[in-house]
């Protein structure tokens, strides 16, 4: 038999013999990066959990092996190679999105443990409710769009001034400023979501597959996974097996507890791309709107002072999300833009000085 007739094979699950050997060799390495999560995690109990994980991993891998016929050699890619070495040198906690985008199962429990005497959940959707994304992430994304963009163009406007441009020419870097800075948040934006999207549903489509063929190999792997959170064990595993019961109400808490996707954080690019433009617009006028009234003369003074306070108002807005004290977030973010603002004005004027004489 041929190579190529030999990759359109259909195995006993109706999926291709390439398509099989990739999910191989994707449980393959998913067991090979457990081992190195075990090897480097300094808990006990979590070590012994990603052992656990891994031989797991090998398990399903062995059934997918069956389903292709024979057990292929499996070589550590270097992907693998690359983020393996990244959990070794930062920890298993700080490299857990690479970690989920491997599919090594497990990395939720670093999301806490269930409390206590807390009852579990009966159905996945209590699940998903429990688990609901703060919108206060928004929020916060947005304010801080709005202190970049003030920061950032009073910065450039200064700069220009302090080589004693012409007022037009001011307005004009002004302009340019903002849309490039505003241009390049939301395209940074809107790859950042679609990234995160692609990957949720190249996830789901995975763990779709893997519950339609070893849904009691899932069942023991989430098991494994709220046991290792702090829900005893008899009780963990008759959740998940209830869990698995219904394949549709099963896949996006697989997602979830398995691999720590939220799907609720997720979002629109184009909305998140949008969001970030306007945030990033709306502070990088502000230093602008004494141009628009043409007041030329004092124009760049009066600027600097409407992004002084403007930035007040950004700093006393992050001491909401932080419980601070609203006026000495104020006065700190005025210090911070002062500083940068003042910097970049004497460094305008020395390239003036420079460039002029």
């Amino acid at each position: 038999m041929n190579d190529a007739k030999s990759a359109t094979d259909k195995p006993k699950n109706g999926a291709t013999k390439a398509h099989t050997l990739a999910r191989w060799r994707a449980e393959k390495t998913a067991a090979c990066l457990m081992l190195t999560v075990a090897e480097n995690e300094t808990d006990a109990s979590r070590k012994t959990f990603f052992k656990t994980m891994a031989e797991a991993a090998e398990k399903q891998a062995a059934i997918l092996a069956g389903d292709y016929g024979a057990t292929p050699e499996f070589r550590r890619s270097l992907r693998c190679r690359i983020v393996a070495l990244l959990v070794r040198l930062f920890g298993p906690r700080r490299t857990r999105a690479l970690l989920a985008a491997m599919k090594v199962r497990g990395v939720s429990v670093y999301s806490g443990r269930v409390e206590a005497g807390h009852p579990m959940p009966r159905t996945a959707a209590e699940v998903l409710d429990h688990r609901r994304a703060d919108t206060s992430g928004a929020l916060r994304a947005a304010v801080f769009g709005v202190s970049d963009g003030v920061v950032s163009n009073t910065c450039l406007i200064l700069g220009v001034a302090g080589a004693e441009v012409d007022p037009h020419n001011i307005l004009l870097t002004g302009v340019a400023g903002l849309l490039a800075g505003a241009f390049s948040m939301g395209a940074g934006e809107w790859v950042s979501m679609r990234s995160q999207r692609e990957l949720y549903e190249y996830q789901i489509a995975q763990e779709r597959e893997e519950l339609a063929r070893y849904p009691e190999e899932e069942a023991e792997e989430l098991a494994l996974i709220y046991n290792a959170r702090g829900v005893p064990m008899d009780q963990a595993r008759a959740f998940a097996k209830k869990l698995i019961a219904n394949p549709d109400d099963a896949l996006e808490t697989l997602a979830r507890e398995e691999l720590g996707l939220n799907p609720d954080e997720l979002g629109s690019p184009w909305g998140a791309a949008l969001w970030s433009f306007a945030a990033f617009s709306a502070g990088a006028i502000v230093p602008m709107l004494p141009f628009f009234t043409g007041a030329a003369a004092n124009a760049v003074p009066v600027g600097t002072g409407l992004a002084g306070i403007a930035l007040f108002g950004v700093g006393a807005a992050l001491s909401l999300f932080s419980g601070k004290d609203g006026w000495a977030g104020g006065a700190r973010m005025v210090i911070i833009g002062a500083l940068a603002a003042a910097a970049s004005f004497g460094i305008g004027k020395l390239l003036g000085v420079a460039v002029t004489g």
